[in-house]
Order: structure tokens, then sequence, then C-alpha cells
């Protein structure tokens, strides 16, 4: 069933590099880049280079929130940017008395607990971000809120903090990065200071987000090689969703809605073109490969396309396979809801319900994490 639904999509092929020949194990990393450049010059814009230095600061600490068994950050970290220094304030939420800890790094959509009231409540407190849930797994979380990179404003208004240094006067370019871009950017900045925390588990640091922000999770840690996973929720079309003979949003609905500008100029210009793209999402998901990544769905989700989230995830396990892992282990039909794939270093699990992150949501992942984590400690060291 799955094979043929595949090949009824007509998906771009994963592993023919650009030249035309067959893409080996070998030459996996040249064909990732391939795939980065195709995502970079016709969906999401081109990233611009890492500062050279990301400092960080804790401006407040509590030390006995959650009754004691957390440890609850505020940390502003600074950088340059062509336009000048930029800084970018975010929350570690981290459990005490315990070896270092991994960590989810989440894209909130609301800024958490500011200045004096911090004092008075320690604890965060945000229906998306279930904080005391993931402590109590041993996690560590990182909540940065993404308006604090770059206003989520429409129609191709980049004038407020990140956004405004990077911009030049006149029209965006047809490749230049859109919101995606920046939000995924200061991502990778966040990720910069945690890997100068020797009381986290370093190595296991994943990103995770929802909706425009599961976009963004996957954009950055397809970039950004150092993510353990990407953990994308309900990210549908420009996320997990395959665009091409897909059945839910479409570049039409984000031109509608202003929010075409989280992606790059080029993007806009494909209006009921999305059949006909040069790219499409299994390359996103395929760009992880051969780290992790969870795809969460919602069964009546009709905008993000459960469907084409599901068979972008089979289709990029081409990529894992060649590498000589499982990538998405499935039995051949759609997942049920209530339905979880966690054996591969793709999953995938179909909830109930609409789009949303709930804490159904949140304990599959974390569950995705701690299972990949064990497996990954359990390897033998290479060399």
């Amino acid at each position: 069933m799955l094979t043929d639904d595949l090949a009824h999509r007509g998906l771009l092929p994963l592993l023919t590099l650009e030249k035309g020949d067959s893409c080996t194990a070998e030459a996996w990393p040249r064909r990732r880049l391939e795939l980065l450049e195709r995502l970079q010059a016709h969906c999401y814009g081109r990233t611009p280079p890492a500062p050279r230095r990301v400092e960080g600061a804790v401006v407040w600490r509590g030390e006995k929130a959650y009754a004691g068994k957390a440890v609850n950050e505020r940390i502003e970290i600074a950088f340059d940017t062509p336009g000048g220094p930029f800084a970018l304030p975010f929350h570690l939420v981290r459990p005490v008395g315990s070896a270092p800890p991994p960590v989810v790094l989440h894209l909130a959509f609301r800024p958490i607990l500011r200045g004096l009231a911090e004092k008075a409540y320690p604890n965060l407190d945000d229906r998306y971000s279930p904080v005391e849930e993931i402590l109590d797994r041993g996690f560590a979380a990182a909540i940065v809120c993404y308006q604090d990179i770059a206003p989520d404003t429409c129609d191709g208004d980049y004038s407020g903090h990140l956004a405004g240094l990077f911009r030049k006067p006149g029209p965006r370019g047809a490749d230049e990065w859109g919101k995606i871009g920046l939000w995924a950017y200061g991502a990778s900045r966040v990720m910069d200071y945690l890997q100068t925390r020797a009381d986290l588990d370093r190595g296991c640091v994943s990103i995770l987000g929802h909706s425009r922000l599961g976009k963004t999770a996957l954009w950055c840690a397809a970039q950004d090689k150092r993510f353990f996973a990407a953990l994308s929720n309900c990210s549908g079309f420009g996320g997990a969703a395959l665009a091409k003979h897909g059945a839910g949003e479409r570049v039409a609905d984000f031109v509608r809605a202003g929010s075409w500008d989280w992606f790059c100029p080029a993007f806009a210009g494909r209006v009921g073109r999305e059949d006909d793209l040069p790219y499409d999402q299994h390359f996103l998901v395929a760009c992880l490969a051969p780290r992790f990544v969870n795809i969460a769905s919602a069964a009546t989700d009709r905008g993000a396309d459960p469907r084409s989230e599901f068979l972008a995830g089979v289709a990029a396990g081409e990529a894992y396979r060649l590498l000589g892992l499982n990538g998405l282990v499935t039995p051949d039909r759609y997942p049920q809801p209530g339905d979880v794939l966690p054996e591969g270093e793709i999953g995938y699990q179909l909830r109930p319900g609409d789009h949303f992150l709930s804490r159904w949501d949140w304990a599959r992942h974390l569950e995705f994490i701690e299972a990949k984590r064990r497996a990954s400690r359990a390897r033998p060291a290479s060399g």
C-alpha cells in the first residue's frame, strides 16, 4: 500500500546526485549538502554564517523551583550581527541531584515569566510547556520564545529584533531567508550556549516545536548537526508534510494570511505549483540522517495533512537505509489514531484530535528520546 502511494506521489529522487550518479553511503555527506542547497534556494532561504562568539550570562536564578527539585535560570545570550549586537533571553530549567540531564530546547509561542514576576513565581507556566512533567522524566528544558528572536509579523515586515539587524535596504532577494530561518538561527545560538554547560548532557540536546515552530525545529536540526534529534509536532506544509499531491495547506494559504514571509520570496512565487517544486519535505527529514527525528501528527488536523507527514517519514527512510539504519519502521498501512511507531531513527505518532501540542504528544516525544539515548549509549565506540 505505502509503496504504491509513494509511487503515485511521484516524488523527486532522494538518492540521485545532482550530476545524475546514484548516491552511495560514502557520498551521503555531499548529497546532504545538495539537499540543503535546494531547500535554501527555494524554500527557507540562505542562513548566514554563525557568529564568531556567543556569550551567555545567568541574569536570574530560582534555586528551589518546583518544590525544590529544579533550578530555574533566566539566561541572556549575546552575539554580534551585521547590524550590531543582539541579546536573546531564554529559560533553562534543570533537575537537581542527578547526572547531567538530556535537554529539550523548546521553541515556545509565548514569553514566560520575565522581570520581577519571576521572583514571586519561580515555576514556569505555559500550556504548551509541561515543565514539571519534563523534569520528572529527568530532562532539562531550555525554553525560548520565538518572538524574542524575530517578531511574527506578516507580509514581509523584517524590522524587528534579529530580523532588522540582518536586513539590507530594498526588497528581499529570491533566496533571502525568511522568519523560519531567523527563528532557527536563534535556536542554534541557544545551542551554542548550551554546549558550554558541563552540567547538561551536551550530546543529547533535542529541539521541539509545534506548527510553524515544528517547521523551524526541523529546519534548524537539518542544518545544525549538533542536535541529537528534531521533534516536530503538527508541522504540516513546509515542515514534515509532502507538498506534491498533498491534501493540506497550499502556498496560496500562506500568501493569503501574510505568512509567506516565514519562507524566502521564491516560495511565494510557487502558488498553484506545489506538484512541481524542485524539492519536497522528504529532503528535509532526510537531512537529519543518521540522527533522529520524531514526527507527530493529529488525526483531524486537515491543514497539516497527517498522511503527507507520515509519507515524508517513509520516503526519508531511504537515506537511513543507505547508511545501514532503519529509518521509519512501520507496517504497510497508514497509522490509526493512538498509534506510535518509535522503533527506527525516524519515529511517528498519531494522536486523536486536532492541531495542538498536548501532554500526550510531549510524553511520546520524550519516550522517543529516552529510547534513542539509551540505544546510542549502548553502541560500541567507533574507531
